[in-house]
């Protein structure tokens, strides 16, 4: 009996042990994120751009936008898709960044969008996040792609700053969110728009982009 209890005993401390030394490894994670939502609706390009630019502006201090000249005397069948691509491939720098377990620098592209966006969001210590959106006009109304990618450190002796930090302005997560929707959210209420989640990555549950603007 006294062996078993000695034997639970340690087991619980090496448990322990385990726990605390993850908690005290330093790492940094690389973390994509991409939205693409339908929008219904018969408004116009300049209301729906005007109405993603308010979105956006609730979140960040500042972003680079344009609003290209459309490359269609009507709009299109099918609308455009962000993609992804990465200005270093094929470089030592790439080589690098993969051997080091990074997913790379990529850049989110929007040919073809009558409205794009770009922001970023950095912490010191803690984040440094890369946000872009991207608004194209088809037959039916518009589809928004979102994608953004952030580097994030955890653990080590700054992870309580940088819960106490989070605690304050939120999680690279949550700002990721909460920046995708609002521009959704706007464009819903200044268009009187119909709005359907498409696809992504993390999953997103439910319907968030119904509810009212969160605030954080």
């Amino acid at each position: 009996m006294k062996k078993a209890i000695v034997a639970i005993g340690v087991s619980l401390a090496l448990t322990g042990c385990g726990t605390m030394n993850n908690a005290l490894v330093e790492k940094k994670k690389t973390v994509e994120y991409y939205r693409i939502f339908d929008i219904k609706t018969s408004a116009d390009r300049y209301t729906v751009a005007e109405a993603a630019s308010n979105g956006l502006g609730r979140n960040v201090n500042s972003a680079n936008e344009a609003t290209p000249i459309p490359n269609f005397s009507e709009p299109p069948q099918k609308p455009g898709r962000f993609t992804l691509t990465n200005p270093f491939a094929g470089s030592k720098l790439a080589a690098l960044a993969a051997s080091g377990g990074s997913i790379g620098f990529k850049v989110a592209t929007c040919e073809g969008a009558i409205w794009t966006a770009s922001a970023n969001r950095s912490i010191s210590g803690s984040s440094d996040l890369r946000l872009t959106a991207c608004l194209w006009q088809y037959k039916d109304g518009y589809h928004l792609d979102t994608y953004a990618t952030f580097q994030k450190a955890e653990g080590g002796l700054m992870q309580i700053s940088r819960n106490m930090a989070s605690a304050m302005v939120g999680t690279p997560e949550e700002w990721t969110e909460k920046t995708f929707l609002d521009i959704v959210r706007s464009i819903r209420k200044a268009a009187g728009a119909e709005v359907a989640y498409l696809e992504g990555y993390p999953k997103l549950s439910g319907t968030p982009w119904l509810d009212d603007y969160d605030k954080m």
